[in-house]
């Protein structure tokens, strides 16, 4: 936020000259905070410590709210440091920076409810998956015609995956530069690891992950090996851990040569035998093996208070892995029958508010979020990996440690690894396919459903969501 010398000056005689009228008078009352929506009990508590409120504008000059949802008070950090330095470099243009209070679907559901309320900010942070629903159901704004009058921008400098759905124009069936679509700029890519405690592999005498890796030998054999290995070490110290949405139990899948949907993203997959034999796999680890963190508790405390061996998560965790005092690093996921880890390639995106007062402000800070400048910041903070098309932003990555093995993540994306690109569903609905597919998952997970009634049931319901 810029403001001109002359401004200050004036604005020091005006408070002067009511100083003394205010002498006596009683201090404001602070409004209570918001109060947010409770999470679900298989999803993350919400964030405890949000920034302090960004000063009130100047006269003049646009204010703009912008959401991004974080894994983690330091990632939260982050994203507040950079909204500082960009309300700084916008002419004309003050921030505030407001954390998402819940994670996973609740925290989309929230936008949803706010955009209609018109309460909602000028620009948020949503997932790759639910950019369809956003933009059919008319809650973000098309910045197609805005990003053909600006100058040097073109949808090229980014990972084709994410602009692919980000430039889909549902009205006439084409994507890319000339669709007239654009619906966001990817924030970030990312894939998951297995962030690792070292410190617990050695002392249960198991193999070092990272050099079965190196050796081609990390399969799903090797990991169960290491899981097993570490759990044995007491009641209170698990070999595995991830958390209970769909990134995490989908590798399972993948790896096993099956997924969520048919090729075309028009109808379901989940109950072919390549499918099952993933969720069976995944099944094992819970239930028969008993080396995982219970289904539906979040692993991230554990894993950072030095009880788990092997947390799953991605290149966002990374922040608060940073807090902890045992020796870790991080490794590429092991691969499954299919001979790749089943990994995905994650990525979000930046998206205007419908019903924003202030569009072509809203489209300033959405370009300013991604410029290289400010990726490289972010990720140099260790919660992603620039989502611009760049080997010198991926050089640079390498460099942004700890982690030491920051090539796990980028193995993760390679071609070779043929990751799962996150995309939205254009033939039906995400939301409503994920609130069939998750709990019917936790139910095997948890032992409650075998997988053989899983398969049989599954997609006759999940179809119902495809509407083409």
């Amino acid at each position: 936020m810029k403001k001109s010398l002359l401004f200050k000056m004036l604005s020091l005689l005006v408070v002067a000259s009511f100083a003394l009228a205010a002498c006596g008078a009683p201090a404001a009352t602070e409004a209570p905070a918001a109060t947010e929506a409770p999470a679900q009990p298989t999803e993350a508590p919400a964030m405890t410590e949000a920034p302090a409120a960004t000063e009130a504008p100047a006269a003049g000059e646009v204010a703009l709210r912008w959401r991004t949802r974080p894994d983690n008070q330091e990632e939260i950090d982050v994203y507040s440091n950079i909204s500082k330095e960009l309300d700084g470099q916008l002419e004309g243009i003050s921030l505030t920076y407001e954390p998402g209070g819940t994670e996973g679907a609740n925290y989309q559901d929230q936008l949803r409810s706010e955009v209609a309320a018109g309460t909602a900010p000028d620009v948020f942070w949503i997932p790759g998956t639910d950019v369809a629903d956003f933009a059919t159901r008319g809650l973000i704004l098309n910045m197609a015609d805005m990003a053909g009058a600006t100058e040097g921008f073109s949808v090229e400098d980014f990972y084709p995956g994410p602009m692919y759905h980000l430039t889909y124009n549902p009205e006439n069936g084409k994507s890319g530069a000339d669709s007239g679509a654009l619906w966001g700029l990817p924030r970030d890519v990312s894939t998951f690891a297995l962030y690792l405690n070292l410190d617990l592999i050695n002392e249960a005498g198991a193999p070092d992950p990272r050099e079965l890796a190196k050796e081609g030998k990390w399969d799903w054999n090797a990991f169960l090996d290491v899981a097993q290995k570490t759990r044995a070490l007491g009641s209170d110290i698990y070999g595995y851990g991830a958390s209970a949405w769909w990134g995490p139990y989908g590798v399972w899948l993948n790896a096993s040569g099956g997924g969520f949907f048919t090729s075309d993203r028009a109808a379901c997959a989940l109950n072919t035998k390549e499918s099952l034999a993933g969720l069976d796999f995944q099944r094992s680890l819970y239930q028969d093996y008993d080396i995982a963190t219970p289904y539906g508790e979040d692993p991230e405390p554990p894993f950072r208070a030095g009880k788990v061996a092997m947390f799953q998560n991605g290149r966002w965790a990374t922040p608060g892995v940073r807090t902890v005092d045992f020796n870790w690093d991080v490794v590429e996921l092991p691969k499954g029958p299919n001979g790749t880890p089943g990994n995905w390639l994650f990525w979000g995106a930046y998206v205007v508010n419908a019903k924003t007062e202030h569009p072509e402000e809203a489209w300033k800070l959405v370009q300013a979020l991604t410029t290289a400048e400010t990726q490289g910041k972010v990720a140099a903070l260790g919660a992603n990996i620039p989502s611009r098309v760049s080997q010198e932003a991926l050089d640079a990555f390498l460099t942004f440690t700890p982690p030491d093995n920051n090539q796990a993540f980028l193995n993760g994306i390679a071609d070779a690894a043929k990751p799962t690109a996150e995309g939205p569903l254009w033939a039906g609905s995400w939301p409503e396919f994920d609130k069939i597919m998750g709990p019917a998952i936790q139910g095997v997970l948890t032992g409650a459903t075998s997988v053989e009634d899983f398969g049989t049931t599954i997609c006759d319901e999940a179809n119902k969501v495809f509407t083409q």
